[in-house]
């Protein structure tokens, strides 16, 4: 049975931690440090919401021309949109406050909205992923992935991650003040609670971090050895096959930087959580563990940075060739998952150079 601010000791003894320093939303860290906080959420919260607006944006100007692959894209921008839009205005309100200022039910919002938006953001890594893999070690697989299975995809995503959001609101598990004060997350210190608390937090750890990263390793791990054991094969491609497998292979490098960085992010907030709920009480101590909590919140600006990047250097590639090419009206800077498209040799998409 998931706890509630009106019970602060059940059966078993078990008191959670935000009630053993007084008042749960008042800030445990000195106001400097909440007001540094809340500018670097800030900082991170404009530059997220308007790099992720930029990518909806230029894909909703061609909508009707999105190869089925690039869907994954566009909804990895639509899940970072929202956790910018969604979560970064209250914790911001709330360390210039130097206390949560939205009471239980905005905890509650703040904490679903949160694990909603990540686990989305996650399991739609995991999705391009695996269709990096098949792109790259499974050929056929590309003639067959259709429009409707990429919406099939993120039917299974928005369901994936709104069914794992939401247990915590219907008695499996809970949403509950941060050590610091400011913001809210899962309770992960339900696993001291009960068994259920136990089992909410392993379930937690393995469907929604563990088995999905599992999955991204292993993906890469079989193109790294794919494309090392086809290296020779390459050479001997013609013109237009050599730039498609040049370009593919570019793609694949930026889903790789794109996964990487989100991993970056999270694990060390997963691996402070975990710890914090198996530890003893104060394990680590709570300056601590505002720091992995701080990077985590980074990880939906990290992805427009990387689609402009390589967007500069498509651009530079393209304007240092000597033949004439077919001239780009849109940037495909968004565009990480796309398959090439069938288009005459000499208007093979210039290499991006990582």
């Amino acid at each position: 049975m998931a706890l509630t601010e009106n019970e602060t000791t059940p059966h078993t003894g078990y008191v959670p931690h935000y009630f053993l320093r007084g008042d749960p939303f008042a800030s445990k860290l000195s106001k400097e440090a909440d007001i540094i906080a809340a500018f670097y959420i800030c900082i991170i919260g404009i530059m997220s919401a308007t790099g992720n607006g930029y990518v909806l944006y230029m894909t909703f100007k061609r909508k009707t021309k999105l190869k089925p692959p690039e869907l994954m894209t566009v909804n990895l921008a639509l899940f970072d949109f929202g956790i910018s839009v969604t979560g970064k205005p209250f914790f911001v309100v709330s360390s210039f406050s130097h206390r949560w200022l939205f009471g239980w039910e905005g905890c509650r919002f703040y904490g679903w909205a949160g694990f909603f938006f990540g686990c989305g953001s996650l399991i739609t890594m995991t999705i391009v992923s695996l269709d990096r893999y098949l792109k790259i070690c499974h050929l056929r697989y590309g003639t067959w992935f259709k429009r409707h299975h990429a919406f099939l995809a993120l039917v299974f995503i928005w369901l994936y991650a709104a069914f794992w959001a939401t247990m915590p609101l219907v008695g499996w598990g809970n949403y509950a003040p941060e050590p610091f004060g400011t913001s809210c997350t899962l309770d992960w210190w339900l696993a001291q609670a009960s068994i259920s608390g136990q089992s909410f937090v392993m379930a937690i750890l393995f469907f929604c971090l563990i088995f999905p990263t599992i999955i991204i390793v292993f993906s890469y791990i079989m193109i790294i050895f794919k494309v090392k054991s086809s290296a020779k094969e390459v050479s001997h491609f013609d013109t237009r096959n050599k730039s498609s497998h040049t370009l593919e292979m570019k793609l694949t490098k930026v889903a790789m930087l794109i996964c990487a960085g989100f991993l970056i992010a999270w694990i060390p907030y997963a691996v402070v959580s975990v710890w914090s709920a198996f530890g003893e009480h104060d394990s680590v101590p709570i300056p601590v563990s505002v720091v992995p909590t701080l990077l985590a919140k980074s990880s939906a600006m990290y992805n427009p940075i990387i689609y402009q990047v390589i967007d500069c250097k498509y651009s530079c590639a393209k304007s240092c060739c000597f033949r004439k090419r077919k001239h780009y009206n849109s940037s495909r800077f968004y565009t990480i998952s796309a398959a090439v498209k069938d288009a005459p040799a000499n208007d093979a998409p210039a290499n991006i150079e990582m």
